[in-house]
């Protein structure tokens, strides 16, 4: 099943899970190491970034290696540069707006 990826980054230790993955693959018990949470619930957070199409989780010998798929983020970057891109030009006429209120203003105090 796949999950939605804004509910994978809305998660302070998935996002932290998702940053120490971006530099290099960990076993299952290193990422476990690393917070101060049972590793079940560690279990769970990466089952929904696996899920999320986040991260892959690889059979090695006995050993569960998880890497990030930093890819899956894209649907993340897209949406944030239509956003970015929505409320520059919302700022950008609020501005326009402004500046021609104080011309208007600054017009009427000089007649």
């Amino acid at each position: 099943m796949q999950r939605d990826v804004f509910a994978a980054i809305a998660d302070p230790t998935r996002r932290e899970i998702i940053t120490m993955l971006a530099s290099q693959p960990l076993n299952l018990n290193t990422v476990a190491d690393k917070f101060d949470i049972s590793r079940p619930a560690v279990a769970k957070h990466l089952k929904l970034l696996k899920e999320c199409g986040l991260i892959d989780i690889e059979k090695r010998g006995r050993e569960s290696f998880c890497s990030a798929r930093l890819d899956g983020l894209k649907e993340v970057t897209d949406w944030t540069a239509k956003m970015r891109a929505f409320w520059t030009q919302k700022l950008d006429a609020l501005e326009m707006f402004l500046e021609n209120g104080q011309n208007t203003k600054q017009d009427k105090n000089y007649e």
